[in-house]
């Protein structure tokens, strides 16, 4: 079992930075690739980025640029620093961590850009 803890959404203006935190407890050396989804009202879950265990990294289309995915292995913990924000990146992110038998999700932490 892991147990994944988020924290640092909140409300901040366009073009303003938010960092998200993801912090694992459990089974953590089964960890693997970490990553971030975002899911607005209405819409599937999509990825936003992830970092392997190896700290190679993918993003979507829409936040290369302007978010950095890092992960601290020491403290078993992930990071999604985003940046130039947008209206658009309102939605709830979650963390997500892939170990060798499946995947677990984090609550959400809800992110909300005003124009």
């Amino acid at each position: 079992q892991v147990q994944l803890v988020e924290s640092g959404g909140g409300l901040v203006q366009a073009g303003g930075s938010l960092r998200l935190s993801c912090a694992a407890s459990g089974s953590i050396s089964s960890i693997n690739v970490m990553g971030w989804y975002r899911q607005a009202p209405g819409k599937q879950r999509d990825l936003v980025a992830r970092i392997s265990s190896g700290g190679s990294t993918n993003y979507a289309d829409s936040v290369k640029g302007r978010f950095t995915i890092s992960r601290d292995n020491a403290k078993n913990t992930v990071y999604l620093q985003m940046n130039s924000l947008k209206p658009e990146d309102t939605a709830v992110y979650y963390c997500n961590v892939g170990v060798s038998w499946g995947a677990y999700w984090g609550q959400g932490t809800q992110v909300t850009v005003s124009s």
